[in-house]
């Protein structure tokens, strides 16, 4: 016999894989259990410190580039006096607390504005190694810590100057909501910068004083084991299928307090693609984001359910087994030693006939082959075999096998344990999703003033006496250092392009450049952004930038919020982070209803809102932010909305039901798997078998028997084939012709 073969292993397969099953109904459905702070809230965290350390990432290699671009553009010019690269620096940038030009060979300061650089951390001496001019970071005498940009100001026959600019480690535009801490921690685990806790002289009484010093400490020792944590390989801490996030990321519980429990993410700066660094990545740093989150009961699932479930599969699966052992199993057995028996040569006792359709008739043709190997005079034909009573068949017993299983399967993917409105959906979690959309809201405006800022970089460096030639060389220069433009180009009062680099122009037009800093094209099949800034002492001349939208897509991948779209005053589509088709509607009355409400005045600006609602079942957690703050992305009167549904994260309820409807998918997987094996390796054989036994017994000695498997139904099969040939070589002894069978021509 076959090792996979025979009636035996497709039956003992399924008898195993639904004891396995039963057990795991058990476990897993009887003991779901849910912490006093829910998975999903602490999930929620992770992604909050990601999306903290994805901004300040981006915020640093972006103030490294435009450091380094602006000082190449200077240098690639005329001469220009330290003062005046610092003054035009300072009205294009406002993100550096303090810039200094020094002249390299001396040490003499030439120019500075902001505050007061620490110079003497710079050691002049080894700015030509390799990494002499990467970014660093030094610790001021008040205890701050700063980050300083250096990049190179060349000019043929004059000193090379060194341009040193600093920032301070905080994150831009990171909506913390009111009860949450962050921090930039360095590689040893020491808090280099933080935000949302007040420090002590700011609160008024002793309880809010006690509150700083507890969440200050906690903040600290998230610090310290996240540092720890961060050092590990991303490979080897991603669970598996979480995506998302390229570098090391994971979630913390702290101390207990009035009922709360402080939760962490924390993230380390990772490149934008795994396994590619930047310059804001050799810092080593570290993103931690805490909060404090009211407890909820503990809960666990009933396990006298898991139980019930568990033994009413015991039962089918019981019946099942037993079913296709007495009705297939044992009759096939019966066959095959029956058969046996006759090509031995005992033909004295009657052959016992199983009960069953493809079996009874099988057995009903081995007795009549017996009598006719009992008869010597083979000349006379085989009596003629009578009106055959219809059985039931294997394939009807096997149909009747999954109707079993999927009596248990079915109930449970679709009426056991399904979350209904009952569902518990954690607060935090809607509070996140609004604290998200709305960071995410600041990056993509960000974003948008960067780009003007830097048109406005490369337009002061253009003059009267500028050529055309000399444009397009910084043009394109400026498209190959930022990936966001889809084009570039130059326009005179009139329309005319003097200059460009990129793809082709979309947004031209007769009138000449636009007045508006940041204005959205929508004359085509795909919105286009345009960014304009004016050429100084060129009156109605433009530097213009087409911006991809791409660009901005890319901006909205962030895991855990679900669907995203950036709409515009319309509510039309502008960017999404899935599929879509440009400027169509939302298609939701509540989402329009949730972006329409966030665009209302609270006080003096526009406030981000999130909402909880019911859709076809589900729990929808949904948040809009709009633009606000100040820049020339501001008039756009964009807004971003996100939305998702609950039942995606890990709350106790959709737990539950996952886990049932898992249970009842893996009954059906294992049903069909040993059922449809047992259908193809023993039914459709037998079948086929049984049709070639009747024919064989009424007559047909020409057609050789093959069996198609090394099983029972093969061994049958060679048995029939040797009492072909016995009773062929019964008639050459007897010297006779096969007469034809009755009722054939």
């Amino acid at each position: 016999m076959s090792l996979l073969g025979g009636i035996r292993p497709p039956i003992t397969v399924l008898a195993v894989l639904l004891l396995a099953l039963a057990g795991f109904t058990a476990v897993t459905l009887g003991n779901v259990r849910e912490g006093r702070l829910p998975a999903a809230v602490l999930t929620s965290q992770q992604h909050f410190a990601e999306d903290g350390a994805i901004a300040l990432r981006a915020s640093l290699d972006e103030s490294v580039t435009d450091l380094d671009r602006a000082a190449a553009l200077f240098s690639a010019g005329k001469p220009v006096a330290p003062d005046a690269v610092l003054d035009k620096i300072g009205s294009v940038y406002q993100k550096w607390r303090g810039t200094a030009v020094v002249e390299i060979g001396s040490g003499r300061l030439l120019a500075a504005r902001g505050e007061n650089l620490p110079l003497t951390a710079i050691d002049r001496t080894r700015l030509a190694d390799e990494g002499g001019l990467a970014p660093r970071m030094v610790k001021l005498s008040n205890g701050e810590t700063r980050l300083l940009t250096l990049s190179l100001l060349s000019w043929n026959g004059q000193p090379q100057q060194l341009l040193v600019a600093s920032s301070s480690l905080r994150f831009p535009g990171i909506s913390l909501g009111n009860f949450r801490a962050i921090a930039v921690v360095g590689s040893d685990g020491t808090v280099l910068s933080n935000d949302g806790i007040p420090e002590p002289e700011m609160v008024l009484t002793d309880l809010q004083r006690a509150d700083v010093k507890r969440d200050t400490k906690q903040l600290r020792s998230f610090a310290r084991t996240a540092a720890k944590r961060a050092k590990a390989n991303p490979l080897t801490t991603k669970e598996p299928g979480s995506g998302g996030f390229p570098g090391v990321s994971g979630s913390l519980t702290g101390g207990e307090w009035g009922g709360e429990r402080a939760a962490a993410g924390y993230a380390r700066l990772a490149g934008p693609e795994p396994g590619v660094g930047t310059s804001a990545t050799s810092l080593e740093l570290t993103v931690v984001a805490m909060v404090n989150v009211a407890q909820n009961p503990a809960r666990t699932s009933d396990a006298v359910a898991g139980l019930a479930l568990a033994g009413a599969l015991l039962l089918v699966g019981a019946l099942v087994v037993a079913l296709l052992v007495t009705t297939v199993q044992r009759p096939l057995i019966t066959l095959f030693l029956e058969s046996r028996r006759l090509t031995r040569g005992d033909l004295t006792r009657p052959v016992s006939v199983p009960r069953g359709s493809e079996a009874a008739r099988i057995g009903t043709a081995l007795e009549r082959l017996r009598t006719q190997l009992l008869d010597q005079d083979t000349a006379q034909p085989p009596a003629p075999a009578g009106k055959r009573k219809r059985r039931t068949g294997a394939r009807t017993l096997l149909a009747l096998c999954a109707v079993l299983l999927l009596a248990w399967c079915v109930p449970l993917g679709l009426l056991v344990n399904r979350a209904g409105a009952d569902v518990v959906v954690p607060q935090q979690l809607v509070n996140d999703q609004r604290e998200r959309t709305d960071t995410l809201n600041d990056r993509i405006r960000r974003a948008l003033n960067e780009g003007q800022a830097d048109l406005q970089s490369v337009a002061s460096l253009m003059g009267d006496d500028t050529t055309p030639q000399h444009m397009t060389t910084v043009l394109e220069r400026t498209a190959r250092e930022h990936v966001r433009y889809d084009s570039l180009y130059v326009l005179d009062a009139t329309g005319t392009v003097l200059a460009q680099a990129g793809g082709t122009p979309q947004a031209t037009g007769a009138d000449g450049p636009r007045k508006e800093p940041i204005a959205l094209h929508d004359g085509g099949k795909k919105p286009v952004v345009v960014a304009t800034a004016q050429l100084p002492g060129q009156s109605g001349s433009a530097v213009v930038g087409e911006l991809r939208i791409d660009f901005l897509n890319s901006l909205l991948k962030r895991p855990g919020l679900g669907e995203i779209r950036v709409v515009d005053s319309e509510h039309r589509v502008i960017a999404s982070n899935s599929g879509y088709r440009a400027f169509q509607k939302l298609g939701d009355e509540r989402l329009d209803a949730l972006v329409a409400g966030s665009a209302l005045k609270v006080g003096m600006a526009p406030r981000p809102g999130s909402v909880l609602y019911r859709s076809g079942g589900d729990h929808v957690i949904a948040a809009a932010a709009p633009f606000v703050g100040g820049g020339a992305a501001k008039p756009l009167d964009w807004t971003v909305v996100s939305w998702q549904s609950a039942k995606g994260l890990a709350i106790h309820e959709y737990s539950l039901q996952n886990r049932t409807v898992l249970a009842g998918l893996l009954g059906l997987a294992v049903g069909a798997a040993c059922l449809g094996w047992l259908r193809i390796i023993v039914v459709t054989p037998l079948r086929e078998l049984a049709g070639r036994a009747e024919a064989l017994a009424d007559g047909d000695r020409r057609t050789v028997l093959y069996p198609r498997h090394h099983d029972e139904v093969g061994a049958v099969t060679r048995s029939l084939e040797i009492i072909r040939q016995q009773l062929q070589q019964q008639r050459k002894q007897a010297g006779g012709r096969t007469p034809v069978p009755a009722g054939r021509n």
